[in-house]
């Protein structure tokens, strides 16, 4: 009886192809991060540590982020359950008018906001009675940042509730709950974590931004402010060590959000 030779696997030539040109991305992507990182070097690293003004832009950065991060969590999610749930007159042009910051260059997004909530514009002047300014204040950030990182989380949000079958939330109201309740205790549990995951890219998208808040608020500083500032007085090098404690503060807070919303996963619904 003669042995039956084993198969050689078959060569799947797209595969090939498809690989190679997604490890090239992947590469692309990695290695300035890691061009970065293995060029730090420790007496620097721990002077820009230690310094005071990127401590303070750092903090101010996050905490802005997170103001411009829950402003939108009050807006934009009760905006992406109607865009989810609701057709209405207009709808397509709404949803391309809250992308339309994604595809504008940021200078000009921080012009635009300059002309409506500057000192001498419309917005401007009605906030500033009631004391509120937002040319060179904290508030001009929050709102640059807010204006530039607000479809990342619509569009998370949005998506998350679409996949959730509205049979259940008529499910719900028939059994006596109302529309509020329904949201409160049965869409948005479910859908709670696209609508965190677009909270999170949209506060890392707001950190980061440069162009918007340079123009409305340069003062006080955020940190892409500061690493262009040391970029272009003291060069490549001081600059690189603000990127790096930018990125590793970036990845221990999305690292800490994640294990608390994995936390609170197993609490809502614990394992059997």
């Amino acid at each position: 009886m003669s042995k039956s030779r084993p198969r050689r696997a078959r060569v799947d030539p797209l595969s090939l192809v498809f690989t190679a040109a997604g490890a090239l991305l992947v590469l692309f992507v990695v290695l300035p991060f890691a061009a970065v990182l293995l060029g730090i070097q420790p007496d620097l690293l721990w002077a820009t540590v230690t310094d005071a003004e990127v401590q303070s832009s750092l903090g101010f950065t996050f905490y802005a982020g997170a103001w411009a991060t829950l402003l939108a969590l009050f807006t934009g999610v009760p905006l992406s359950y109607l865009l989810a749930r609701r057709e209405f007159p207009g709808k397509a042009w709404v949803e391309g008018l809250l992308n339309l910051p994604v595809v504008v260059p940021h200078t000009a997004a921080g012009i635009a906001l300059l002309m409506v909530f500057g000192r001498e514009a419309a917005l401007g002047k009605l906030f500033g009675g009631a004391g509120i300014t937002f040319t060179d204040e904290f508030p001009g950030v929050v709102v640059a940042m807010l204006f530039v990182s607000l479809p990342f989380l619509v569009s998370a949000a949005r998506e998350a509730f679409a996949r959730i079958d509205p049979e259940l939330e008529l499910m719900a109201e028939t059994l006596g709950a109302t529309r509020w309740q329904a949201f409160r205790y049965v869409t948005l549990p479910l859908a709670w974590r696209g609508v965190a995951a677009g909270a999170l890219m949209m506060w890392g998208r707001g950190i980061s931004e440069f162009g918007a808040v340079v123009i409305i608020a340069y003062q006080p500083k955020v940190i892409p402010i500061v690493v262009y500032e040391r970029f272009s007085g003291f060069g490549l090098a001081a600059a690189q060590h603000v990127s790096v404690l930018l990125i590793l503060a970036s990845l221990l807070v999305f690292m800490l959000v994640q294990a608390l919303l994995a936390a609170f996963a197993r609490v809502v619904a614990p394992e059997d």
